[in-house]
């Protein structure tokens, strides 16, 4: 028996038993047995369908004659390819038997192998109950700060908002009735005319087959057998169709097919679709609306506005003439409807394409506090703590400051471009106007925030709709850039491409129809023609200039948290989230270096010391913990020392050694009781859940959440009260709150009071004043920090904060694999990470968040201040002039601890040293104690706050990368400010010849052990 007779006789004894006997399907017949049954089943169906429906517009007698005088009409080269093999004389044969009621002697039919194909049809075959319990994959909305949309999160195919058919207005369902399925009230799931018809128009026409689905057919493709083409699907489908109409109503039967619907813009469902194409909620549609939206399911692509308007429109006026033809509305609506401008918005108006690790945050908040199993199984409103314009800046300042590094080391490396449009191109080109089809399955959705499984496509370009009657008016070459999908869609660089290579130079096309120049960098000469490549925009007189932008292969993550709420207003868990979704914000741990080092200084002022305490930087050893163990070395960045020095230049410097030598007496009488004080203050910080005694741990060895190091700059910010970071503010399901984040104060670090807090906090003012940050001295009335560089320069920090926010931005490379790789000599948290948190204020500032100088102590911390004036290097007070330092009260009297550590007698039977320009030199006659005392040669008395020169304010590089040297922040006199020995420091007021001499060499005192680590 013909392979093609099979299985149309197979769809046939299925359409015969779900129209005779609905109430009786069966499922398996026996081959051997069940002949004469199916037999008589084929016989019963013809029967009735030629009995029952008025067919005479269809003489299937006068087809079949024709068909067997010209076979190839039928079966011939353009005959439907379901077709192709069809033996036109057993197709007449069989008809007559079971439609004519003869028996001829030649019959084709085997019962048998007819048996078998429908057996394994419909074996496993899915429940019709499923269907009425079904919870269709939906979408969730977010909204940002503002409380404007910002973001969906979604499976695949599920990018949908469930509505209750009560809410579709009746013109909406009658305008998706009229154009899909007219006799809907009428059938019981199966439209027997309308098979016939699909199956006489398949034979008669060549094309795309036509399947004659009802409404009720395309509930249980979409959402039950799935949508593959062939005739064991359309048996599958017929009969859970058929049981669906006996399980539910036909209003729960058209409510699931307009919430299950593709209907084009990644957006499924009729309340997604009203959204994404008009901006509002279906209640709101108009009649030529909803006539569009009705138009879509035969076609979301062939017939999309965006690309194809005129079809659209033809496609609107026959769903509006199907209306009137209904009674549905009068000729006069049908005619202003058809008049009617498509009326669209632009595609990803509410869509964005940044905070992916964000909203994956958001979605583990979700399951967390608000207990919710999965944001996909409902449609939820999740109110977000995001500032939109803040993230988007953030990720492009994290992206730019990482490809700088990579650029400035010569690590940057081309490997390829993201994608190329040449085969794009050809088909805009080639592309020319195609038969109408049939009917067109949903593709899967554009990507979209949040969603992991759909993170691997991209959603389209932003970009305006073209007009809808010019839409050729774009060459070839843009309309295929705004349609590209690139693979790392959340990368803030536009996407240029390659238009022009060669001796003449590189030229791109940008989104915007504008040909740029390029230079080509790391890519000169592997750039080829129609490449998709990131650039940079250098925007000026003439045309514009672009340089290219290769993707880094270092990693980094920035987060920016609300002070006094804990609110996260921005957050990157990385370069770009298709590449890696790990979140190193909140997912991993890497040694925090010197920005731990505030909690040994914290310690210290809280246990006394003042800022002005001097401190020997010079090399220490500390005994073994208990007896056990090594003893302890550490060393500066430079493997040097500068001698006494207040432990505000110690912090403000990062010096190794002053930090390990607040053990030692500083804290505690012992250091392993100073240590543990520090360890204590930290876990009460929650920047660990144990912390590990041994000493490199006030050097940052121990590793830290970059959230939680954020919480605690934040808690220095208010004076040791510590927030609790989220970033989910609330839940709604239509409409009812679901949950409320609680509204807690933020928690005080009780191991420090008021004092010590605010006292450090000055003192991280000082690191962006003129310390390992004062690439940030421009802004730094505003922003106080701690910059940081672990062992071997593997991870390069930097931690800061304002009176509202604190930022951390953290660099380095991924050691997943276990080989951990330096960023460089030299590329330190003040080179690297500093920059990034620079822009990162300045964007936060230009989105919102105030800009204030940073505030003076509280009034519970005020009461026990006194701001007395000092000599800054010797840190001794003096009557007038000078900086103004913050110090303790102790029973209304200032506590003086400037010599506690370093005891006077000790001071003076130091003799100065060429070498050490900290305190004098040979050349000026200068001893010790005179300087330490303020004195300058010849009996004068500075006057001069050392620190009163700045960087001029903003300069043409926003990355603070390039400086003049008479822009250096003024050094401390002896020394660079990198605390490298230079007898006559340029740009200070001892260097008399404005700073001609030769830099020494760059060193930066953020590394963790020097070259000799010590444990």
């Amino acid at each position: 028996m013909n392979a093609i007779l099979i299985k149309l006789f197979a769809t046939a004894l299925t359409l015969s038993q779900v129209t005779t006997r609905p109430d009786a399907v069966r499922t398996q017949f026996d081959p051997a047995k069940d002949g004469a049954e199916v037999v008589a089943i084929l016989r019963d169906g013809c029967a009735h369908m030629r009995k029952s429906f008025d067919i005479e517009d269809i003489n299937l007698d006068e087809l079949i004659s024709t068909a067997m005088e010209d076979p190839s009409a039928v079966a011939g080269d353009n005959a439907p390819k379901i077709l192709h093999g069809l033996d036109l004389t057993e197709l007449n044969t069989s008809y007559k038997q079971f439609c004519k009621g003869e028996n001829p002697a030649n019959s084709p039919f085997e019962a048998g192998a007819v048996i078998a194909f429908y057996n394994n049809a419909v074996k496993d075959l899915p429940s019709a109950e499923a269907l009425r319990d079904i919870k269709l994959p939906s979408a969730s909305v977010i909204l940002d700060a503002a409380g404007k949309p910002y973001s969906e999160t979604f499976e695949t195919h599920g990018r949908r908002l469930v509505v209750p058919i009560s809410g579709v207005p009746d013109l909406v369902q009658k305008a998706f009735v009229a154009a899909e399925d007219k006799r809907f009230y009428q059938h019981h799931g199966i439209d027997e005319r309308g098979v016939i018809r699909a199956f006489v128009g398949n034979l008669a026409s060549p094309g795309r087959p036509a399947g004659g689905s009802t409404i009720t057919q395309q509930v249980v493709k979409n959402l039950s057998v799935g949508d593959d083409v062939t005739y064991e699907r359309k048996i599958r489908e017929m009969i859970v169709a058929s049981r669906l109409e006996r399980l539910q109503t036909k209003p729960q039967i058209l409510g699931l097919y307009l919430n299950g619907i593709y209907l084009g813009r990644g957006a499924y469902g009729i309340e997604m679709a009203a959204r994404s194409w008009f901006g509002k909620s279906v209640g709101a549609l108009t009649l030529p609306e909803a006539a569009l939206l009705a138009g879509l399911p035969k076609g979301p692509n062939y017939y999309s506005p965006d690309k194809y308007p005129e079809r659209a429109r033809e496609r609107r006026a026959y769903v509006l003439s199907r209306m009137k033809e209904e009674g549905t509305i009068t000729e006069a609506e049908m005619n202003t409807a058809m008049a009617a401008d498509l009326g669209i918005k632009p595609p990803d108006a509410a869509r964005q394409d940044s905070g992916f690790y964000l909203v994956d945050h958001l979605a583990r908040e979700a399951r967390t506090f608000a207990g919710l199993e999965s944001l996909t199984n409902a449609s939820y409103t999740l109110r977000a703590t995001v500032n939109a314009g803040l993230q988007s800046a953030l990720e492009g300042a994290l992206q730019e400051g990482l490809a700088t590094y990579e650029r400035g080391t010569g690590r940057a490396r081309y490997e390829g471009p993201e994608l190329n449009l040449s085969e794009a191109i050809k088909r805009i080109e080639a592309a020319a106007p195609v038969p109408e089809p049939a009917a067109e399955p949903a593709p899967a959705p554009e990507a979209q925030k949040g969603s992991r499984k759909a993170a691997a496509a991209k959603a389209p370009a932003k970009s305006a709709v073209q007009p809808t009657r010019q839409p050729t008016r774009q060459p070839s070459w843009q309309r295929a850039l705004i349609s590209a999908r690139p693979p790392l869609y959340d990368v803030r660089w536009p996407l240029a491409v390659v238009l022009q290579t060669g001796k003449n130079g590189t030229r791109v096309g940008l989104p915007d129809g504008r040909i740029a120049s390029l230079e080509p960098g790391p890519a000169r000469g592997k750039l080829q023609l129609y490449d998709a490549v990131r650039v940079r925009l250098r925007e000026g007189k003439g045309s514009p200039r672009a340089d290219l932008r290769v993707r880094p292969t270092v990693q980094g993550a920035a987060i920016v948290l609300e002070n006094r709420t804990g609110k996260i207003l921005a957050m990157s868990g990385g370069f770009s989230y298709p590449l890696s979704q790990l979140n190193r914000v909140t997912q991993t741990v890497r040694q925090p270096g010197s920005t731990l080092k505030p909690l040994t200084y914290l310690a210290a002022l809280n246990a006394g010391l003042q800022p002005n305490t001097l401190v020997m930087d010079a090399p220490v050893t500390l005994p073994p913990i208990g007896g056990v163990g090594d003893s302890w070395s550490p060393k500066n960045y430079d493997g040097g020392g500068s001698g006494a020095t207040t432990i505000r230049r110690g912090l403000e410097f990062s010096k190794n050694l002053v930090t390990a030598r607040l053990l030692q007496g500083g804290i505690a009488a012992k250091a392993p009781d100073s240590l543990q004080r520090v360890c204590d203050i930290a876990l009460e910080a929650q920047l660990y859940a144990e912390c590990e005694r041994y000493y490199p741990f006030v050097l940052g060895a121990q590793p830290v959440r970059m959230i939680d190091l954020a919480s605690f700059y934040a808690a220095i910010a208010n004076e040791g009260a510590r927030p609790s970071a989220y970033a989910l503010e609330a839940v709604e399901r239509d409409g009812r709150p679901v949950y409320s984040h609680p509204g807690k104060a933020p928690v005080r670090i009780g191991s420090a009071d008021r004092v010590a807090f605010y006292q450090l906090k000055t003192m991280l003012q000082g690191v962006t004043q003129h310390g390992t940050a004062a690439a940030l001295s421009g802004i730094s009335p505003y922003v106080a920090g701690k910059t940081g560089t672990s062992e071997n320069e593997n991870d390069a920090w930097f931690a800061g904060f304002s009176n509202e926010i604190t930022v951390v931005v953290w660099a380095g490379y991924d050691n997943a694999d276990g080989v951990r790789r330096t960023l460089g000599r030299g590329q330190t948290g003040g080179h690297v990470s500093v920059p990034i948190a620079r822009a990162i204020f300045q964007a936060a500032w230009a989105n919102g968040v105030a800009r204030t100088p940073l505030a003076p102590p509280s009034p519970e911390a005020k009461a026990l201040i006194a701001d007395l004036p000092i000599e800054p290097r010797s840190g001794q007070r003096v009557a007038g002039g000078g900086v103004i330092e913050h110090f303790r009260l102790k029973g209304g009297q200032v506590a003086d601890t400037q010599y506690t550590l370093v005891p006077r007698d000790t001071l003076y039977a130091m003799r100065p040293d060429a070498e050490d320009g900290d305190y004098g030199n040979a050349e000026d006659g200068a001893d010790v104690a005179g300087d330490l005392f303020g004195n300058l040669p010849g009996g004068r008395r500075t006057t001069e706050d050392p620190f009163a020169q700045r960087r001029s304010a903003e300069t043409d590089d926003p990355w603070g990368l390039r400086r003049d040297r008479r822009e250096e922040p003024q050094a401390w006199p002896g020394r660079d400010r990198y605390g490298q020995v230079n007898p006559v420091p340029f740009g200070s007021p001892f260097d008399d010849d404005g700073g001609a001499r030769a830099r020494q060499r760059r060193r930066d005192p953020d590394y963790l052990f020097g070259d000799d680590p010590g444990y």
